[in-house]
């Protein structure tokens, strides 16, 4: 995909799939923060028409607590981003930020282990969807 996301497209419907992550990372411990709708801030803002495009705040409280406390400053790379969109063919993807490329950002170890750990999670959501 790219340095710093993975994901894949998935066989449902948009509606269907954003239901399917909030409930996949549930099970991961991860709440969503904040679900910004892209697609209809642009039809407000700017008056453009784009497929439906949500971006969501992931957020695992003890992982993000154990973040900030190895570095206060983290919180600028917090929460995890999740994209759920529809391309112009009308195919759903679903992609997440790579918390160890992001993380890299970062010079200690500990975080560097924090990654991994919310890494393995998100890959394990990726897998159920």
């Amino acid at each position: 995909m790219n340095k710093y996301g993975f994901g894949k497209a998935v066989d449902y419907g948009f509606d269907d799939a954003l239901a399917k992550v909030t409930e996949a990372l549930s099970k991961e411990g991860f709440g969503v923060l904040t679900e910004i709708d892209v697609a209809a801030t642009m039809k407000k803002k700017i008056n453009v028409d784009m497929p439906s495009y949500r971006i969501l705040g992931a957020c695992n409280p003890q992982l993000a607590n154990r973040a900030i406390g190895a570095e206060p400053s983290i919180g600028l790379l917090l929460p995890c981003n999740v994209v759920v969109r529809q391309d112009a063919a009308g195919t759903v993807h679903v992609e997440f930020m790579d918390p160890i490329a992001i993380m890299q950002l970062v010079d200690k170890p500990e975080v560097e282990e924090l990654a991994k750990d919310v890494r393995g999670r998100l890959d394990r959501v990726l897998a159920s969807i």
